[in-house]
């Protein structure tokens, strides 16, 4: 039986010990991490193949995000590699100043302590959010979803043997092999022992645990994401650009699922990308406008345009202006990743300006919202919301601070 008290407990035990950690012993760790799962990489993918026995073969996006290749193996233990090479923030003074009265007051950052993850079927999180926490010095608890459940357990079983071999605690990553609802709704009250709970999946998910949870919630992931071609824009790089944001890998959150192209190039453009588009076998749903000039077009109902479809699906509007689109973009995004393509470089500001998302692009594909392409090496999510993170988390988002005053008998009046 599922003993959650313990968990937590435990994993509060093990915060206090790898928040004791030098960067060298984690860096180690990792290093080793990474050349376990390589090594170990048959044993892995055997038993990824046993989940994908198990899944729905019918739905390609939940396939393609469950399937684990030798490339994608050794780019989790790449992405360790690249954590451990990076600077370690725990520790870390951000500033040391001497007050009137004599005392020296500063802000060091600390690790968060215990970060819990629930997470759908995407195995290469495991390591990811590991390697994050550890190198951070926290300790970490694992949900998966039960359709991983095989391959998530042989990654954590290399992770908790090169700790063991290295002679830190197995325990610095429990993974919680109860996939049941009851067991997820445990873990999201886990209040007195978890510092914080990251959410990774879609939208029921993230809504599920923000309704539920009683520990601090960091959103992550939902990504309806738009991309406008304003009528100053080059049309032959913006078809490039919304083909690869689109097509490059439709099944994660930075894909585009929504195109505004605006009235004044929708004539010349909008048969021509619809028909691109289908040619990488996209379904098209358009309004009137979109339908007019691509009669293989799909009406797009209004239950279309919020909608995140991790697939090859598009949703197409035709906008009046710049003011239409960006209207259409508040009252729709997720606020995760908004584009506009345009040759115009004060509109390009106002865009910046005005569209409030946790990352907004000039001329350039959604896709590279990540926190390996954003310098961050691997990352643990990328937060939708505004309070403690924004944007693809990496290590400094897994820490916090503390205030440290040094005095020599000071008290106050």
């Amino acid at each position: 039986m599922l003993d959650l008290e313990l968990i937590g407990r435990t994993a509060k035990e093990m915060a206090a010990y790898t928040g004791r950690l030098g960067s060298s012993e984690k860096d180690a760790v990792l290093a080793a991490c990474a050349d376990a799962l390589e090594a170990r990489c048959e044993e892995i993918l055997a038993a990824n193949a046993l989940d994908l026995a198990a899944a729905d073969p019918a739905k390609a996006a939940f396939h393609d995000r469950l399937t684990l290749t030798q490339p994608r193996v050794a780019a989790m233990a790449q992405g360790l590699r690249k954590v451990a090479r990076l600077d370690d923030p725990a520790g870390e003074t951000l500033y040391m100043r001497t007050m009137p009265n004599g005392l020296q007051v500063g802000e060091r950052r600390v690790p968060l302590g215990v970060v819990a993850i629930i997470y759908e079927a995407r195995p290469n999180v495991t390591a990811d959010s590991f390697g994050l926490c550890f190198k951070a010095g926290n300790s970490s608890i694992l949900r998966g979803g039960s359709e991983a459940l095989r391959s998530n357990t042989a990654i954590v079983a290399v992770l908790q043997d090169v700790l063991e071999q290295y002679g830190h605690p197995r325990e610095a990553v429990q993974l919680i092999t109860d996939t049941s609802r009851e067991a997820a709704r445990g873990l999201m009250t886990l209040r007195r022992y978890v510092d914080v709970l990251i959410p990774r999946g879609g939208a029921d998910l993230i809504n599920t645990v923000v309704a539920n949870s009683t520990v601090p919630v960091i959103e992550t992931g939902v990504g309806n994401c738009h991309i406008f071609v304003d009528e100053s824009a080059d049309l032959e790089t913006a078809a490039q650009i919304i083909i690869n944001a689109k097509t490059q890998r439709p099944s994660v959150c930075n894909a585009c699922e929504k195109l505004l192209i605006h009235r004044g190039v929708a004539a010349e453009f909008l048969p021509r990308i619809c028909a691109a588009l289908a040619e990488k076998g996209v379904e098209v749903r358009g309004d009137a406008s979109v339908c007019e000039a691509f009669p293989a077009a799909a009406a797009a109902t209004q239950d279309d345009w919020p909608r995140e479809y991790l697939g090859l699906v598009i949703g197409i509007k035709v906008a009046e202006s710049f003011d239409d689109a960006v209207q259409h973009i508040r009252a729709y995004s997720s606020g995760h990743s908004e584009a506009i393509l345009t040759r115009d470089y004060a509109l390009a500001h106002r865009f910046t300006a005005e569209v409030d998302a946790a990352a907004v692009y000039v001329n350039a594909s959604t896709r590279f919202t990540d926190g390996e392409e954003f310098g961050l090496g691997a990352e643990i999510g990328i937060s939708t919301q505004k309070l403690h993170a924004r944007g693809p988390m990496g290590l400094k988002a897994l820490t916090t601070t503390k205030f440290v005053i040094f005095g020599n008998g000071q008290c106050r009046l």
